[in-house]
């Protein structure tokens, strides 16, 4: 059995080689930041003194201290482009994310978890067909597809709602189903799967037995049960919300952190690239984690798995 105490040091080591492998990426890809600053046809004098200021002229090892001494005190750096501390521009663009990954998110946990029980209850019928048919349509339609279909479908043909942005009433609307549909498609298989695997043990006869009714039992035995393994996928799809966003904002325009990405992957702002999937890699472990947290407070046997 692990401590808490053992769990956060494996969080902390894997944020480490996160962050690591994100400075290094960044650091050895093709392509110089004092081009993007200056031109290619900049002066000699000028790209040097650029790269001093820049830090580009120390040792590999000394920039790389000095990334985690900045890390650790909340600077990120600024934008090359922007000129802007990296840590303020994902915080404007951060709450535009968040909306849309908690609307996502409740389309996934509103929609899943229904049609997950209905299948498990009516196996083989028609329900039951229904839910496996939507899990296989969301498993196959890409992001980068359905977005523009609902646009084209609700926004230009039928006027429904936005074409993009985040100032109309009703724009989030889209974004959030091209977000969520796939993450509903997984989590209704696994709440599924999981009814039914606990459906043949003893617990559930004894309770039947007891003259409990169905939906008793489903409600206070089948159900607690069953959502260990989907808070796990849903702890594991929360954090995925975040870097799934990054196509959907792009198809929508919405002015979160995933646009604010690609902007800068164009205009190779290494510093806000860089912040960016900091962002992302951090929120993805920690929502991982705390998943794993809430689930053994459900069943300690989780935690002494553990």
């Amino acid at each position: 059995m692990r401590t808490l105490a053992e769990q956060l040091t494996d969080t902390l080591v894997v944020l480490f080689g996160v962050s690591t492998l994100v400075f290094l990426l960044l650091v050895l890809i093709p392509g110089d930041p004092v081009d993007v600053v200056l031109g290619e046809s900049a002066q000699a004098a000028d790209r040097a003194a650029m790269r001093a200021s820049l830090g580009l002229d120390r040792p590999l090892g000394e920039r790389w201290l000095d990334f985690y001494a900045d890390l650790a005190s909340g600077d990120l750096g600024t934008s090359l482009i922007r000129r802007q501390p990296v840590a303020d521009l994902i915080m404007q663009r951060l709450p535009a994310t968040l909306q849309l990954a908690a609307a996502a998110f409740l389309i996934v946990v509103l929609i899943a978890i229904p049609l997950g029980i209905l299948a498990a209850r009516h196996r083989g019928r028609w329900p039951d067909r229904l839910a496996q048919t939507f899990a296989l349509f969301g498993l196959s339609i890409p992001n980068f597809w359905l977005g523009p279909l609902l646009v084209l479908l609700f926004s230009v043909q039928l006027g429904w709602t936005p074409v993009s942005g985040n100032l109309a009433p009703g724009s989030l609307i889209l974004p959030a189903i091209t977000l969520g549909l796939s993450m509903a498609a997984i989590t209704t298989r696994m709440m599924r799967s999981s009814l039914l695997e606990i459906e043949s043990q003893a617990f559930l006869r004894t309770a039947r037995c007891k003259g409990l009714g169905e939906v008793a039992v489903l409600l206070r035995h089948s159900l607690p049960n069953a959502m260990l393994p989907v808070i796990t996928v849903l702890g594991m799809q929360l954090g995925s919300l975040l870097a799934g966003a990054v196509i959907t904002e792009v198809v929508f325009a919405w002015p979160g952190i995933g646009s604010l990405l690609i902007d800068a992957i164009r205009q190779r702002d290494y510093p806000v690239v860089q912040g960016v999937v900091l962002c992302i890699a951090f929120a993805y472990v920690l929502t991982n984690r705390l998943a794993d947290l809430f689930a053994a407070w459900l069943d300690p046997r989780v935690h002494e798995a553990n």
